[in-house]
């Protein structure tokens, strides 16, 4: 973003059609391959913390509006993905402060939407419980554990997209997971992976 004359910042104008990238590679190509690549996993990170479905279309296509008019500044793999978490969860705030913003990029995206999430009705009655431990937890809390059960992140890379330690993010996981058993002590179901009950 550049502040202008006015005091109003704007984003940086999208990469011309045919330009290149330092590498060379052409910033259409490497966009539809980032894209491809980081669509579905976007796409669920965002079905998972929004309320309404559709809402999830808005939070992924401003997502990967952000990486096209950034495209320079998307790190290469591996980061690439915590990268696109980090722009999704800023995204995501912006969304819960400003309810009222959509952007026309989100209408293909809902197209997309209804033909490719099934109903899953039999998996949401099955993790009522956890759902509802979940909505209990603080913030803080609930999106660690977000970031590594639903994500598959690890310490380190969820210190990444949350911008703090590893140190802090296993102490984080650790309180958050122990509140959760606290909070659902008659399940049984494994409401977080790879953490024994």
């Amino acid at each position: 973003m550049t502040e202008h004359a006015d005091g109003e910042t704007h984003d940086p104008p999208p990469p011309r059609t045919g330009s290149r990238l330092r590498d060379e590679e052409p910033v259409e190509e490497r966009f539809q391959r980032l894209y491809a690549a980081h669509f579905d996993a976007m796409l669920g990170y965002a079905l998972r913390r929004v309320e309404v479905s559709e809402d999830a279309a808005d939070v992924v296509a401003e997502t990967f509006l952000v990486a096209w008019r950034r495209i320079a500044d998307v790190p290469a793999e591996p980061r690439t993905r915590l990268w696109l978490y980090g722009v999704a969860r800023r995204t995501l705030d912006n969304h819960r402060r400003g309810g009222s913003r959509r952007v026309a990029l989100g209408d293909r995206l809902r197209h997309q939407l209804s033909v490719v999430v099934p109903d899953h009705a039999t998996a949401v009655t099955e993790h009522l419980a956890a759902a509802d431990a979940l909505s209990r937890l603080a913030a803080r809390d609930r999106e660690v554990l977000e970031l590594a059960a639903w994500e598959g992140l690890e310490p380190r890379e969820i210190a990444e997209v949350l911008g703090t330690s590893a140190v802090a993010v296993r102490t984080r996981l650790s309180r958050s997971r122990r509140r959760l058993r606290e909070l659902t002590p008659d399940t049984t179901t494994d409401l977080v992976p790879g953490e024994p009950r």
